[in-house]
């Protein structure tokens, strides 16, 4: 027997093409949320136990700051080589949440090998390996989770902020067990893979969006989610997004080595606020959809990330501890604005068709050719800015500032909020 999401039975795009309709919305079952919530934390505890304290672990054991960034950068290859294509697959092949299962297990036996070598020639492949089959996941733990909604907009945030809470819980571990500099970090990832891998068997059943749909060179080549960048709409935000978040791989590459290298104690430990805050900004997402709309949401969590920046170039570990404090406490509106409200306008733009083709995408856009351009940059500007060892981190981080600034005008400018003209589903 087919096993039909909630979204089968949602009404007309046309009755609920804002957050504040009301009529045809069916509740969403708690057994189905509880189990999405879980994924969503266990997806996130398994990269948040390792990544942010990355660059302090390779520093320690003598990588210099333009390979801690060839390092990072294997995330965004990874998001470039293989979310859009397993994507396709989900869309077309195989029950998403099987695949999720594959990936995560086969994830879980890199990373723990990565976690055993020291040397640049084998960490750089096999961690690349290790994000071939980590970043497609993070479109498809989406899809899946839209697929059993009846309104995205009020009800991932409520399931995606578990997720906060599992990155928040890996660094608070991580931080109390001083793992910062050690690949224990690295081996604890690994665990918690394996675990959601087994899990994610359990997760309600979500078929190919499109089991029928002839594989061509237009499904291929993904053709289809390339033809929504006919909207002007939709491709200015693909094309605002590619470019912010080249400014943003300077914060996940280096924010942690920055801050234990000023002498702030316990930096993995304060870095949680960031997620602290996440967890807040998610949860009234909803009232700010209805205040603000998609092109403000866009527009705030890009200003923050600006605003952040500066912060960093001109804080200290003394009297100016507060702007430090205050900008990883602004993460909660860098992600959640940007990424979460992205993830949402592009589930309202998409059909049913390719709805995980056009997260992957987005990925592919964010996390994988802006995310790879960012963290060669971000470990460039390290190395230009290290003399004898010691880091110029004002001029660093204003580099990432002035950029994200640039970008946010450009964007200002060129969006036109207009999701409610996206394609109506069945």
């Amino acid at each position: 027997m087919t096993n039909k999401s909630p979204r089968s039975q949602e009404p007309a795009r046309s009755e609920i093409t804002t957050p504040t309709a009301e009529v045809g919305i069916m509740p969403m079952d708690v057994t189905i949320r509880t189990k999405l919530s879980i994924m969503m934390f266990l997806q996130y505890f398994t990269w948040g136990a390792w990544f942010v304290t990355l660059g302090t672990y390779l520093g320690k054991i003598g990588f210099s700051g333009p390979r801690i960034g060839l390092v990072y950068g294997t995330s965004a290859l990874g998001a470039i080589i293989a979310p859009f294509f397993v994507g396709m697959i989900a869309d077309r092949f195989f029950a998403t949440q099987r695949i999720l299962a594959v990936l995560h297990l086969v994830g879980a036996g890199l990373l723990y090998f990565v976690s055993t070598v020291d040397q640049f020639g084998t960490f750089y492949p096999v961690l690349l390996l290790y994000f071939v089959c980590y970043m497609p996941t993070l479109a498809l733990t989406n899809s899946l989770s839209f697929s059993h909604m009846t309104s995205p907009e009020k009800q991932f945030p409520g399931v995606r902020v578990l997720g906060t809470i599992g990155w928040i819980a890996a660094g608070l571990l991580i931080g109390y067990l001083q793992l910062e500099d050690r690949n224990t970090a690295l081996q604890i990832g690994a665990v918690a893979s394996a675990v959601l891998g087994i899990y994610c068997l359990s997760l309600p059943h979500t078929p190919p969006a499109n089991p029928t749909g002839r594989v061509n060179v237009r499904a291929i080549l993904g053709i289809d989610a390339l033809s929504m960048m006919k909207n002007w709409s939709f491709a200015v935000f693909v094309i605002g997004s590619f470019l912010i978040c080249i400014p943003l791989q300077f914060y996940y590459g280096f924010a942690n080595q920055f801050l234990n290298d000023v002498g702030v104690t316990n930096a993995a430990g304060k870095m949680t606020i960031g997620q602290m805050s996440e967890i807040f900004f998610m949860l009234v997402m909803p009232v700010f959809f209805v205040r603000l709309g998609v092109k403000w949401m866009l527009l705030v969590g890009m200003i923050a990330w600006a605003v952040r920046y500066y912060l960093f170039a001109y804080g200290d570990p003394g009297d100016k501890m507060w702007m430090l404090y205050i900008g990883i406490a602004l993460h909660g509106i860098c992600y959640d604005f940007f990424f979460v409200t992205g993830y949402i306008y592009v589930d309202k733009k998409a059909p049913d068709a390719i709805r995980a083709s056009a997260q992957g995408f987005i990925t592919l856009v964010t996390w994988g050719i802006g995310g790879f351009i960012g963290t060669w940059l971000a470990g460039e500007t390290s190395g230009y800015y290290t003399v004898d060892g010691k880091h110029d981190w004002t001029s660093f981080w204003l580099v990432p500032a002035i950029a994200a600034a640039v970008v946010t005008v450009l964007f200002g400018v060129l969006f036109r909020d207009q999701v409610d003209d996206g394609p109506t589903r069945a």
